[in-house]
């Protein structure tokens, strides 16, 4: 088979590209490396099989060449990080809205599967725990930039939709919660390699807000097994799936869970959100998934712990600091 990634030399894509490639597929990658990096794909490029594109997802002919030369497309490319969406909003809602309409429309030509990733986020301020697909949606005011991605990322989720009952375009929509593991960059607020570059730094490890909100978070090798299981299984088409992991923590407590794989003694230090950012920032207590809908789909659920996610990402963190 062969596929098209969107987004490719980004964390998940670069993992799933990896993947793919491990099992005999080609992968054709796209990206314009803005939050992607060739050093994700960088052992990828010489393998047979193995094709990439400097370019971007809006960039129509060029997206209609990559999706007309694959079976199935993973649309991966988006604006991704907190500070990234509250400070550059423009370029968020204009980056995941319009790459997905041109994704979307290329593939339309053939009716070529397209898996649109989208995100937790789109759950919002949602007290409905745990989140399921089917329920409803609570997003802030239009004031705050904050929820400029969630809004964003329901709307190529409705597009993908549409696509597929007006234009027979297969779609699959999942949402991703707190995916981590190595390669992940911290670059843009995520928090887990942060907390693992400051602890391994013997900085403070800065906590938001009072630390007590809950999070769960998914190795990205569990989730790109979703994905596989997903493009392998026909009756997925149409629907809207949760990837990650149920297993809850505290960010005050994933910070000390970090702070001990590091061997650390970096104080954890709590900074109000009003600090951290230029504007008012909300965010909400808990996210947890139900993966009710994924286990029956695809017979899967998460297997890697925490605790093996935190070694991983430490240890990942650790090597790159060796290499500057």
């Amino acid at each position: 088979m062969r596929y098209f990634l969107t987004g490719g030399a980004g964390f998940i894509g670069s993992h799933l590209a990896t993947r793919l490639l491990d099992r005999g597929d080609e992968v054709l990658v796209l990206d314009d490396l803005s939050t992607g990096s060739m050093d994700n794909i960088a052992h990828l490029v010489d393998r047979p099989g193995f094709r990439y594109r400097i370019g971007s997802a809006l960039d129509l002919p060029l997206v209609t060449e990559c999706v007309d030369q694959c079976d199935i497309t993973f649309h991966l490319a988006a604006a991704v990080g907190v500070r990234l969406i509250v400070e550059r909003p423009v370029h968020t809602i204009e980056t995941n809205v319009k790459a997905s309409e041109v994704v979307l429309a290329a593939a339309a030509k053939k009716q070529k599967l397209v898996v649109i990733a989208s995100t937790s986020e789109v759950y919002g301020k949602s007290s409905a725990l745990p989140f399921a697909e089917d329920g409803d949606l609570q997003l802030g005011p239009t004031t705050h930039s904050r929820w400029a991605y969630a809004c964003s990322k329901a709307l190529d989720e409705w597009l993908g939709l549409a696509y597929l009952r007006e234009k027979q375009v297969p779609v699959i929509i999942v949402r991703f919660f707190n995916t981590v593991g190595p390669r992940q960059t911290g670059r843009y607020g995520m928090v887990l390699p942060n907390f693992a570059n400051q602890a391994l730094a013997g900085e403070p490890i800065t906590v938001y807000g009072t630390g007590e909100q809950q999070r769960c978070f998914g190795h990205v090798k569990d989730a790109v097994e979703a994905l596989l299981r997903l493009v392998a299984t026909p009756a997925a088409v149409g629907g809207v799936f949760n990837i990650g992991s149920d297993e809850e923590v505290s960010i005050r407590r994933l910070a000390e869970l970090v702070r001990d794989e590091a061997g650390s003694d970096s104080p954890i230090e709590l900074v109000p959100y009003a600090e951290a950012y230029a504007e008012g920032f909300e965010d909400m207590q808990r996210r947890i998934p139900d993966l009710t809908r994924l286990t029956r789909m695809i017979d899967f659920r998460p297997r890697t712990p925490l605790a093996e996610i935190i070694r991983d990402v430490v240890a990942d963190q650790r090597a790159r600091r060796a290499a500057r």
